[in-house]
This record gives structure tokens, C-alpha cells and sequence, in this order.
């Protein structure tokens, strides 16, 4: 920033429009949406927003929110927060748990949107207080469907990204404790695709399978031969990581069914890896259809890309962070997840940096994400939003 007096200001906002950013979370929290259905999350903070004096765009199907500054920039810093939430029973026992039915915030977007909030609360304070000049200024995004990988692309269509030159976000980790934050600089997470087998045989009575082509069978076989070969044709520098999470077929114990499907993923953190890793799950299936006189098709869809964090951007994260007294440590990552995040999509048109904020603490544990028992320590997002709104200052006034 500028100035010592324009630190302090968005310090003591964000300091003061703390207890606020807790509401909003704790309101989300006990009001999730899943992926495209984020209707009502989408006007609540379209309506904050509005009381921020920001001007406000809806993203694709009236979901997501696009806010911009009441002023005309030339260059823009786009900070972006997600808001969809998951299929998962909330379990915790306490008064903000989850109000819906298997839908919970379990991997923290309550907790991005509330710290971005906090971030356009402390950016339209230094404004007035005349801390930006006419050429460089700010967006805030805040995305649906970050879950399926649908929405970032949506907001990119309905113009998020329209005048960006740079992009910015955060991802609340409960590894880590509350005063810490990790960055990394290059490759963030993974590859991510999505894989589809559908498997067809013959049906017939469980108790003559010699009458049958059980998919069933050619199905275990394929799951434990892709396990088995695919991590030994890989390279053991390489990373690649192959799952499967979803089987289906037959609906009784003693009928052999005509189909199985199955759907998994694979994540890595290279394209040739990638490309090898597919050629070799279909030559797989088509020896296993073969030997099992059974058909299988196998599909492909393509998840998002790796998280790639410009060098710049990243220092500009730890400038930022050095400046924040709540920030006790900057931890260095040292390898990339193998999880996906769509962000990196944004990161195919502008340079930018996603920053991992430790929120894990004593009172409420370190459960992981995506757990039905996950909760934050709030005060992770008054961290990650001083850094931010540094981050973004610093970059706007730059020479």
C-alpha cells in the first residue's frame, strides 16, 4: 500500500466488519446450496454486496455474482470466492450446522465468500480514503459450481474476466493451524479428469454363470488391473493417481445383471503423463473385454486444469502476508496436491495465485475437508482478507 495510514484504515475496517463476515459465513453455512442450485446464496450476497455501494452482475442462470468497484478502471485484480456446497450430512452439534438435508459447507466456501466480503468492505474504504489512482482497480467474483468444475467457465462467459490482468483466491486448509498460510510457486494442484466404463455382458441366473458374460466379474477384474498396471508403467517421479468412486449394476442377489458402470477419476500433473495414463486404461479394457467376451467402452471428460501460480503473483501473496501481524509463518509447499480446483481456469486467460489460509485450532479440531464434521476458525478469514486486500492494493499501485 501506499501508506502506513492506508494499511491502518484497512486493517481497522476489516477489524470492525469482522464480526459481520462471521454472520455471513455462519448464515451460509446454515443455508447451503449444492453445485447449480445456488439461487438464494446468489441474491444473498448480491444484496451485501449492493450495501458495499459495488455494482452488481449476475453470473450464468441468475447464479453468482460479479461486483465491481462504483468506479471506472482501466486494469483490473479480479479476487474471486466460490459458494457452492456439497452432498454431505452436516454432523457437527452447533447452533450454525447445516439446516439442510445432506448439504453441507464442507469444503469452506461459506468461509471464502465471508473473507472476499471483508475484502470489498476494506477496498471501497481505501477508496474513498483516495488510496487507488484512475488506472488500476478491482473485481470481486464471487463463483457457483466450483464443485463441478461448470462454474468458473460461466463466469468467464458472462464477462468476469473482462478487463483482468490479474486474479487472485484463497483455500481455507485445516492442516494447518489459524496464523498460517502456504504458498507455492507453478503448479498448485492437478490435471483432473473424469472417467466413465460401461460394461456390457450377458445376464442370466447367479447360480449357472457359464450361461452368462458376467460384467460383474470383467468389472473387478479392470478396477484391480488398472490399480495394479497403471502405477507400474508410470514413472516413479511421475505422479499419477487413479480412482474409482462409483459402481453400478444388478439389483439382485441371485441375477447376474446385462451392465455395469463405472466412474472414477484420474489426476496428474503432466500432459504426457496424462495421455499415457488414458492410452493405457483403453488398452486395458480392450484386452479385459476380450479375454472377458464382454464389451467396454471407456470415456474421458475433461476436469479442470492444474492450478499454475505465476511467480509474481505468488510473491506478491508473501509481501502481503509479511505485512499482516496475525500472519506468524509463510509455509513453502512442497509438492502439488492431486486434488483439482477450477480456478485454474481463470489462470488459462490472466496470471494469478491461489494461497492455501490455515484454519485449523484446539476448539474445533482439524477435521478434513469434504468431512461431515469439517468447521473453520473463523479468524483464518480476517488473515486472508488483510492479505488480500494488501495484496490487491499493492498490485494497483504499483509503478
Amino acid at each position: 500500500m501506499k501508506t502506513t495510514s492506508h494499511q491502518q484504515l484497512a486493517d481497522e475496517t476489516i477489524e470492525t466488519f469482522y464480526p459481520h463476515m462471521v454472520e455471513v459465513r455462519r448464515h451460509m453455512h446454515v443455508h447451503p446450496e449444492p453445485s447449480g442450485s445456488e439461487y438464494e446464496t446468489t441474491q444473498f450476497l448480491a444484496e451485501e454486496l449492493r450495501r458495499l455501494g459495488t455494482r452488481v452482475r449476475l453470473g450464468h442462470d441468475d447464479r453468482g455474482v460479479i461486483a465491481d468497484s462504483p468506479r471506472d478502471y482501466k486494469r483490473l485484480i479480479v479476487v474471486r470466492a466460490d459458494i457452492d456446497a456439497l452432498h454431505i450430512q452436516d454432523a457437527k452439534q452447533v447452533d450454525y450446522a447445516s439446516s439442510v438435508p445432506n448439504v453441507m459447507h464442507a469444503c469452506a466456501h461459506d468461509a471464502h465468500s465471508a473473507t472476499i466480503l471483508g475484502v470489498v468492505r476494506a477496498l471501497r474504504a481505501l477508496e474513498d480514503a483516495g488510496a487507488f489512482g484512475d488506472d488500476r482497480g478491482w473485481r470481486a467474483i464471487f463463483q457457483t459450481a466450483e464443485e463441478t468444475n461448470k462454474g468458473a467457465r460461466e463466469m468467464i462467459a458472462a464477462g468476469a474476466l473482462e478487463g483482468a490482468e490479474a486474479a487472485l483466491s484463497l483455500h481455507m486448509d485445516p492442516s494447518r493451524p489459524v496464523g498460517t498460510i502456504a504458498v507455492r510457486e507453478g503448479a498448485l494442484t492437478a490435471i483432473c479428469d473424469e472417467m466413465y466404463i460401461d460394461i456390457q455382458g450377458r445376464g442370466g441366473h447367479a447360480a449357472r454363470p457359464h450361461e452368462s458374460l458376467d460384467p460383474i466379474a470383467a468389472a473387478a477384474h479392470l478396477i484391480s488391473t488398472v490399480y495394479q498396471f497403471v502405477p507400474r508403467q508410470t514413472d516413479s517421479h511421475e505422479a499419477v493417481v487413479v480412482s474409482f468412486g462409483h459402481i453400478n449394476g444388478g439389483d439382485n442377489a441371485n441375477v447376474i445383471p446385462q451392465s455395469v458402470t463405472l466412474r472414477g477419476t484420474i489426476r496428474t500433473l503432466s500432459e504426457t503423463v496424462r495421455r499415457r495414463t488414458k492410452d493405457h486404461i483403453f488398452q486395458l479394457a480392450r484386452g479385459l473385454a476380450e479375454a472377458s467376451a464382454t464389451e467396454m467402452k471407456v470415456e474421458f471428460v475433461d476436469g479442470p486444469p492444474a492450478v499454475y501460480n505465476d511467480g509474481e503473483m505468488n510473491d506478491l501473496v508473501c509481501r502481503a502476508a509479511d505485512d499482516i501481524p496475525e500472519c506468524q509463518q509463510i509455509d513453502e509447499i512442497a509438492r502439488p496436491s492431486m486434488g483439482g480446483e477450477d480456478f485454474a481456469h481463470y489462470l488459462k486467460h490472466v496470471p494469478g495465485c491461489m494461497f492455501r489460509v490455515g484454519c485449523s485450532a484446539a476448539a474445533i479440531g482439524c477435521t478434513p475437508l469434504h468431512s461431515p464434521s469439517f468447521d473453520v476458525d473463523e479468524r483464518a478469514m480476517r488473515v486472508a482478507a488483510k492479505i488480500i486486500t494488501r495484496a490487491v492494493c499493492n498490485w494497483a499501485t504499483r509503478d
